[in-house]
């Protein structure tokens, strides 16, 4: 593999055609909110990220399996201890199945602490002859439509990065107190089993898991202390440049850049330009990085990116993550594997079914088919496995909340069903049912 020798700082983007940005008028305030965000204490340590990079190895090993999930756009509303431990919980629940069916361990990341910005396929929006510019997201602007509410504000990164350390904090706080016990996964039980056709499934797994559990340690007369606690990392769209050079240190006892904002960032499709300036801030930092991989990307691009991303093939660095549609992921995803084969790279193979099967319902909705979202994540684990590769992780867009946004499932719920609880503000996610429901799955598939 090649290797860019060009000499990087936080602020080598600059130089490169950045995409997404928003355009902040008043230039003074910009400088002091990032002149704040600069002093302010990480979010993360290297420690954390570095774990993290170790684990995302042993997936690529085939050793362990990734799942990462949260919201599509976080907003500042949703850091309230409710909605916090309802993330939470869908994330252990859909481990735990994993774990049961999988025999192997699982790696949570979940989109969460950060993910406060979005991208837009236009700058500007109109309704009913007004052109506004479009809402990126809470660390951004605001979503009501009017001239003041569009315009970018720079304080709100400041209040990206408090909404995000208070998220941080009590999902660490819930953990380190026991929140994650395998021992006791009735803990994390949401409203929807007592009513679901899948709860009796689901509560037979977890009966299994603290069954065995108690098994063993009672055989072997010690605890098994690393099913007390999990690890949890999180992860968001590197969107937003200058607020993630504003958080990215260099640490001398390391050597390296890491960006501070949180363990995994990731590359859209839209900004994975080779050419630009999102691309030319993710080569330097020392943080296990994804790349969403689509249709529109030839092999070229995909080898440009492996060699600027991974230079070194260091293992646990690079993870891409295919988001196809279930109409196009059997005939586009084959030849990307075996350029990846072909170069030796060290990569974790994970599949979104998500944003490649989003659809206009029949009321007007934006949502997605729960038998295509799976379609599509099934036909990823044969295509893999008949390319002789490793599908090491699935990546959601979901909530643990009642939301009615993507059709089908257990319930069946249908294109009139939507308009009862449709609360996202920009991509349709599935619900906490819908979730557990792709979870087993996943897990029964691989039984």
């Amino acid at each position: 593999m090649s290797k860019n020798k060009t000499p990087w700082q936080a602020d080598s983007w600059q130089t490169k055609p950045a995409l997404q940005q928003p355009a902040y008028p008043d230039a003074t305030a910009l400088d002091t909110v990032l002149g704040r965000l600069k002093t302010l204490p990480p979010l993360v340590t290297s420690w954390e990220i570095e774990a993290l990079k170790t684990q995302i190895a042993a997936a690529q090993r085939g050793e362990a399996f990734v799942l990462q999930g949260g919201d599509c756009a976080e907003t500042f509303a949703d850091c309230n201890s409710a909605t916090i431990t309802r993330k939470l919980k869908i994330l252990l629940q859909m481990s735990v199945l994993m774990l049961h069916g999988l025999k192997t361990p699982v790696v949570r990341i979940g989109r969460i602490a950060g993910q406060y910005a979005k991208p837009r396929s236009a700058d500007t929006e109109t309704i009913k002859g007004i052109e506004l510019p479009s809402f990126r997201g809470d660390l951004v602007n605001s979503p009501e439509f009017t001239q003041a509410a569009r315009i970018p504000n720079p304080k709100l990164m400041l209040s990206g990065y408090q909404h995000s350390a208070l998220t941080l904090n009590f999902i660490r706080s819930l953990i380190d107190s026991g929140f994650a016990d395998l021992h006791h996964p009735e803990n994390w039980d949401l409203d929807w089993v007592q009513h679901s056709p899948m709860a009796d499934g689901y509560h037979a797994i977890v009966s299994d898991i603290a069954s065995s559990l108690d098994f063993f340690e009672t055989i072997s007369g010690h605890p098994i202390s690393t099913t007390r606690r999990v690890d949890f990392y999180t992860s968001h769209e590197g969107l937003q440049l200058l607020y993630e050079e504003a958080q990215t240190r260099f640490l001398p006892h390391r050597q390296r850049w890491y960006n501070l904002s949180a363990h995994m960032p990731w590359i859209g499709v839209r900004t994975a330009g080779l050419d630009g300036a999102h691309v030319e801030y993710f080569r330097g930092i020392a943080n296990p990085v994804g790349v969403k991989i689509g249709p529109e990307m030839a092999g070229d691009w995909l080898a440009g990116l492996i060699d600027t991303l991974n230079p070194d093939n260091e293992p646990g660095k690079l993870t891409l993550i295919h988001r196809f549609g279930a109409d196009r992921i059997g005939e586009q995803l084959p030849p990307l594997i075996e350029q990846v084969k072909q170069s030796g790279a060290h990569v974790l193979w994970m599949c979104d079914p998500m944003h490649g099967n989003t659809e206009t319902a029949s009321n007007g909705r934006k949502t997605r088919r729960f038998d295509r979202i799976l379609g599509e994540l099934e036909t990823a684990f044969d295509v893999h496995k008949a390319n002789g590769s490793h599908l090491g992780g699935v990546h959601f867009e979901l909530t643990g909340d009642d939301v009615t946004e993507c059709t089908g499932g257990a319930r069946g719920l249908n294109d009139e069903g939507l308009d009862r609880a449709y609360l996202t503000q920009v991509d349709p996610r599935l619900n906490y049912e819908q979730a557990l429901e792709m979870a087993m799955r996943i897990a029964s598939r691989v039984q």
